[in-house]
């Protein structure tokens, strides 16, 4: 699978028995439907977010993201209260998070 953000290589990486694709070059990470719910816990969002959140930012100025599993355009999501956090949603597939916004978007699952 290639980068919906960078096109680079995606990665898979197996954490708690949930295979996630996770990119070689901007860091960003994909998840199937379910997965980024199933692995929210905070010190595992950590484990899994280790692309730098400052680089994270500068992907967001994208208009149109392709799903990396079907090519339809995602939805953005502005999620938390003051809107630090973008990521982009197929309803069908899944989501994708950039570097750093992951973490942020465990963070807030328990508030």
């Amino acid at each position: 699978m290639r980068c919906c953000k960078c096109d680079a290589d995606m990665e898979e990486l197996r954490c708690e028995n949930v295979v996630i694709d996770r990119c070689t070059g901007c860091k960003g990470i994909w998840f199937d439907h379910g997965e980024a719910e199933d692995l929210s816990e905070r010190w595992i969002a950590e484990f899994i977010d280790t692309g730098d959140p400052s680089l994270g930012v500068l992907s967001d100025h994208h208009d149109t993201i392709p799903c990396p599993r079907c090519g339809e355009t995602m939805k953005r999501f502005l999620d938390i209260d003051d809107q630090q956090l973008q990521f982009e949603q197929c309803d069908e597939h899944g989501k994708f998070f950039d570097a750093g916004e992951f973490t942020l978007w465990a963070e807030n699952q328990y508030l």
